[in-house]
């Protein structure tokens, strides 16, 4: 595959590395129309040779011809402008000095290759990451796989030990009621059956050894299983729900867990069972040195340690805390509105459904601190387990719990070190486990993530902000101090977090270009976006004194907001930019069509705003750059962005209203971009008036957006006429006729101001 087509088709992240390496001296459309051709040359060597350079520029230029005339074909008349453009352009650069060319070809090239061979490397380490999880898991289940096998050979063995022992009671007490009888067999028979016998002990008691060792072989691999559940596995599984929780990947390894934890719990079971059965023989026949005698307290003790380890690790909760109203906002909640959370109890057994009563309890172990608000809980706080009709999981759901907070007597002063969004909050979950029967009393406890509580919704924003911070950077799920010293955030933490803001509640993460900016605005320009660069909680989130400076988390917080009200579709579909500085909206913008504009979000407007900005030439071919003031949620509620992108209009003194948007960058013409969001024509209805013969018509009216530009700004800046009837103009009387040409007029325009004036005073 041509190299080329290979970087097309990498992440953006790779394609904003790529978009790097190309600028106005050689422009990416080159490379793009003239890829093989450029592909099939050895740019290493022309570097070396003048006269061969001068060869390649030339046929270059000739390349670029060709493809001009495949765009006069298909009548693509702004592709033919850019393809003139950039040959003049390359003849201005490279006409002497091709070699020059051929060296930032040859760059770019290795350069590509580079990029192509560190996506490749990235892929292969993704993959092998995710082969390596693969096999753990994999090695995981063998394990557990292993152990239904030895226990089942376990089963089979104290199987066989019963018969043997009860063929051995059989015997032995035929052969002593046989002794008993006069005169029913001879001492040689009798010595034989003896012999029998006493070979059968011998056997019987091998047999227990085995037993017994095999056993306590199982509780070890039992144990070493149960430690990589409950050390490793358990905490994986948590780590990744904080990460679903703050928009990351969802945790879907749920069941599987469940399925591992059921499996070594039949398997200590069924091994008490088979101890059980161990005593029962032991208290039909023992001897001295007896292996069921020497080791069964041991063994039933450690089987039932092992049991009630694996039990009490085994409360999780499946869903965090959560407002139905806000089900992307889990952990904050709000006083007075129910928030639902469910817990799910990883061991399956049937002896245990309708078994656990669970209580939920808020703060249970905080220890009193002075200025922090306490709360109560309100609804049904007690849930009993029971088999899910869905997918069997024994679990229980609290839908309608709230929090209410505790009145202080007197005058309450709030003299605790932290606001409302920072105190964390804990929400407990406590149970018991009885089963007689077996022998089983375990207190069952589980804890949810820390939650912030909020009073009004208007802190939901700063409360989410200090969820985000605290599961980015902690996986201490009891460590509710935290935000008395919180630690800063690498770029490269928070760079992923912030994507996953969008990409939850959106089709779109943010690419490479949009983290660009964001990291500029939080480091500084002079950290080059070090991932390794720390970003300070009061920098993401506090308040300044300055109330015009907004904290960096409310202003993206208002974006999101813009984008799930009024802008999905479009941002969905890659046509809104974003984040993106004033100087590298105007280095994209440079050298494209006029009329050519971006979208990019205002970094003014704390509650979110959308703005426009596109280029045009003046009178020298200069570009010039216009921004329209940012659209909030109030003129979007009006008026859609396509709706306002189709008809704006810009105007000045008594020129004619002209929508100055053509392109939507980089070249994509503003009806195709957006045509499938215009309003389709509404066929007109008509209305019933019983009591009126008499037909009213209304005139249809619209909304448009309008800019009013100063008349000298017109002036100066924007012509009359199109660039392509100036320049038809100027081949025909040249530039100087045309100065003299509208000399004479701006003398006349002011003559008739004047004479206006004087008139006016005359009168």
């Amino acid at each position: 595959m041509a190299q080329w087509c290979q970087l097309q088709m990498l992440d953006s992240k790779y394609l904003e590395q790529v978009d790097q390496l190309y600028d106005d001296s050689f422009p990416m459309d080159i490379r793009q129309y003239l890829s093989r051709w450029i592909e099939s040359i050895d740019w290493d060597t022309v570097a070396l040779q003048d006269s061969l350079a001068t060869v390649r520029f030339h046929e270059l230029l000739v390349q670029l011809d060709d493809q001009h005339s495949r765009f006069a074909l298909e009548n693509n008349f702004l592709l033919q402008h850019n393809i003139r453009k950039i040959k003049r352009n390359l003849q201005d650069r490279f006409q002497e000095d091709p070699i020059h060319m051929a060296m930032i070809i040859s760059k770019n090239l290795k350069d590509e290759q580079r990029i192509l061979a560190s996506a490749k490397s990235v892929e292969q380490d993704r993959e092998g990451t995710v082969s390596a999880m693969v096999i753990e898991k994999q090695k995981l289940d063998n394990k557990v796989k292993e152990m239904k096998e030895r226990v089942q050979v376990a089963d089979q063995n104290v199987k066989s030990l019963e018969d043997l022992q009860d063929d051995y009671d059989f015997k032995f007490n035929t052969l002593k009621n046989r002794e008993n009888e006069m005169n029913s067999m001879t001492q040689k028979e009798l010595e034989k059956e003896k012999l029998m016998i006493g070979r059968m002990c011998f056997e019987l008691k091998a047999k227990r050894q085995d037993v017994v060792f095999q056993l306590t072989e199982l509780l070890d691999v039992t144990q070493t299983l149960l430690s990589e559940l409950i050390s490793e596995e358990l905490p994986e599984w948590k780590q990744r729900q904080q990460i679903a929780c703050i928009g990351g990947p969802p945790n879907a390894c749920m069941d599987q867990l469940q399925n591992w934890f059921t499996t070594v719990a039949e398997i200590l079971q069924q091994v008490r069972q088979h101890l059980k059965k161990l005593q029962e023989l032991e208290q039909k026949f023992t001897y001295d040195n007896d292996p069921i005698t020497q080791k069964k307290v041991f063994l039933e003790t450690r089987a039932l340690e092992l049991l009630k380890n694996l039990l009490s690790n085994s409360l999780v909760v499946e869903r965090q805390p959560c407002m139905p109203t806000h089900p992307q906002r889990p952990l904050v909640l709000k006083t007075g509105v129910q928030f639902t959370v469910k817990l799910r109890f990883l061991v399956k057994l049937q002896e245990f459904n309708y078994q656990l009563k669970v209580k939920a309890l808020f703060d249970k172990d905080v220890t009193e601190k002075k200025g922090f608000r306490k709360f109560n809980i309100l609804g049904t706080n007690t849930k009993v387990m029971n088999m899910e009709e869905s997918n069997g999981s024994l679990a229980a759901e609290f839908r309608h719990l709230q929090l209410k907070e505790q009145k202080v007597a007197g005058n309450r002063t709030n003299e605790g070190p932290l606001i409302v969004t920072e105190e964390l909050h804990s929400l407990s979950f406590e149970s018991e486990l009885q089963l007689n029967q077996s022998g089983l009393d375990i207190k069952l406890e589980a804890i949810s993530l820390p939650v912030v509580v909020i009073s009004n919704v208007c802190q939901l924003p700063s409360g989410w902000a200090s969820i985000l911070w605290y599961n980015m950077l902690t996986t201490d799920s009891k460590n509710l101090k935290f935000f008395l010293s919180p630690p800063p955030a690498k770029w490269s933490q928070l760079s992923e977090v912030l994507s996953w803001q969008f990409s939850s509640v959106t089709k779109r993460g943010l690419n490479q270009e949009q983290l660009n900016m964001l990291a500029d605005k939080l480091l500084g320009a002079k950290a080059k976006r070090n991932p390794e660069g720390l970003i300070p909680w009061t920098k993401f989130c506090k308040q300044s004194a300055n109330e015009k400076i907004f904290p960096f988390w409310l202003w993206i917080e208002g974006i999101l907001d813009l984008i799930k009200r009024h802008l999905l579709s479009y941002w969905n579909d890659g046509s809104i930019m974003g984040f993106i500085s004033k100087e590298r909206e105007k280095a994209l913008l440079s050298d494209k069509c006029p009329g050519t504009f971006l979208l990019r979000f205002s970094e003014s407007s704390r509650e979110g705003a959308i703005t426009f900005t596109w280029i045009e030439l003046d009178v020298h071919e200069k570009p010039i750059f216009h921004s329209v003031e940012p659209y909030t949620k109030k003129e979007l509620s009006a008026v859609s962005l396509p709706d306002i992108i189709r008809t704006y209009k810009m105007m000045a003194a008594d020129n004619i209203p002209e929508n100055p948007l053509r392109f939507l960058y980089p070249d994509i013409p503003k009806d195709k971009a957006f045509g499938k969001y215009y309003p389709k024509p509404t066929e007109t209805v008509e209305l019933m008036d019983v009591d009126s013969t008499e037909k009213r018509e209304y005139l249809k009216t619209e909304l448009i957006s309008v800019s009013e530009v100063h008349p000298s700004t017109m002036q100066d800046n924007m012509m009359p006429m199109s660039l392509e009837d100036y320049r038809a103009l100027e081949m025909s009387l040249g530039s100087r006729d045309i100065d003299v040409a509208t000399t004479n007029l701006l003398g006349l325009e002011e003559f008739d101001l004047e004479m206006t004036a004087d008139f006016q005073d005359q009168n």
